[in-house]
């Protein structure tokens, strides 16, 4: 476990907005017809006009800029140029690397109107995320934020995947100690100021059993249905968990008014 100084969590944070201002840029591109390409690209070049890094290409190989997962895709999907349908959903993952340090955190979209099911989805695995985030103070363990999301999973029947985990984060993309989605309280290591987390709920709407696809890249769930993807940077300021990024970019490209994150912004704002 790695433990930031102000400063460097400052750095993570501006890396961090970055992802943020790409990912709202996303939500005004997304639309039936475009393809997952198209936003790779749109991505790439607003981070690199931002004298930024993009975080995943060339990571482990992978081979883009952006995640971009659909429907039954869990994570780790790889851009490509078939059509997003009326009803899809599309998880973003985005990440960069700005003055050596990394942002990294993932939203899911609606392509156009969704049906109640998914987006009962959607609302259930966000809401899960700031559950998560809440268990994340001072001397608590982190065994106490995979309980608090699989306390609040369990109550809807989701399956929650548990191969794929949330990760500290700063200099490197991963850094100790993963962070799963599910737990027992009172368990892990401990949680103290200067952490940083990426916390990541990957909630399916079925089994939470999954398989790799034949690119070696993409998760899909095994039963097909859809799976859905949220993840902020948090860092541990003065015993409170300080959010690093933020929706709010998605939020006012969509006309969304929200102050989900408001409890969460205590230092910096």
């Amino acid at each position: 476990m790695i433990l930031k100084e102000i400063d460097e969590i400052k750095k993570i944070r501006k890396s961090a907005q970055l992802v943020s201002k790409t990912l709202g840029i996303m939500a005004k591109e997304i639309k039936p017809g475009i393809t997952s390409l198209y936003l790779d690209k749109i991505a790439e070049e607003f981070i690199l006009d931002n004298n930024a890094i993009p975080g995943f290409k060339g990571y482990n190989n992978f081979p883009n800029t952006l995640c971009i997962s659909v429907n039954n895709q869990v994570v780790h999907g790889i851009p490509c140029d078939k059509p997003l349908n009326e009803g899809d959903i599309i998880s973003i993952d985005c990440g960069v690397i700005n003055d050596g340090y990394f942002g990294d955190h993932a939203y899911t979209f609606k392509v156009g109107e969704v049906t109640k099911e998914i987006n009962k989805l959607l609302d259930v695995t966000k809401n899960s995320l700031y559950e998560g985030i809440d268990a994340m103070i001072e001397n608590n363990r982190i065994g106490d934020i995979g309980s608090a999301i699989q306390r609040y999973i369990n109550l809807h029947g989701y399956g929650i995947v548990k191969e794929l985990v949330g990760h500290g984060l700063g200099e490197n993309l991963h850094e100790e100690p993963e962070v799963p989605n599910y737990g027992r309280k009172g368990t892990g290591k401990i949680i103290k100021n200067g952490l940083v987390l990426a916390i990541e709920p990957m909630i399916n709407l079925g089994t939470e059993k999954i398989s790799l696809d034949d690119d070696e890249w993409t998760i899909v769930t095994l039963d097909g249905l859809y799976s859905a993807h949220f993840e902020h940077n948090i860092a541990l300021i003065n015993g409170k968990p300080e959010i690093l990024s933020t929706f709010d970019f998605i939020y006012d490209a969509l006309g969304i008014k929200s102050d989900e994150e408001k409890r969460f912004k205590n230092f910096f704002d």
